[in-house]
């Protein structure tokens, strides 16, 4: 299995951003070829390393990384960038990471 994690910091206007977050994006991502399972955060996030303030993790579920990369140009993939912008405009205020995970 391989994930996605996107962590955003908290935004300016939160009930602005779950409004759109979960009436808009989520929709729209979960119509994400091969997405297997979408999962957010729920509650309070803490950071023991001190990092920025984190608002909201969303965590993906591919069967690989190709799998995940192969989103990424489709039409679907494309929507959810440009949706993600809207979020967030400021690259600062997400970070995205891509893995292959295996049990051990």
């Amino acid at each position: 299995m391989a994930r996605m994690v996107v962590i955003c910091r908290t935004p300016k206007d939160i009930a602005a951003f779950d409004k759109h977050y979960f009436e808009v994006h989520v929709p729209l991502a979960k119509k994400l070829p091969g997405l297997r399972k979408y999962e957010v955060s729920k509650g309070s996030i803490v950071s023991l390393a001190g990092a920025p303030e984190s608002y909201l993790i969303a965590t993906l579920h591919f069967d690989s990384s190709p799998a995940i990369k192969e989103v990424f140009p489709t039409a679907r993939g494309q929507a959810c960038a440009a949706d993600r912008r809207l979020l967030a405009p400021d690259d600062a205020d997400v970070q995205m990471f891509l893995f292959d995970n295996q049990e051990v």
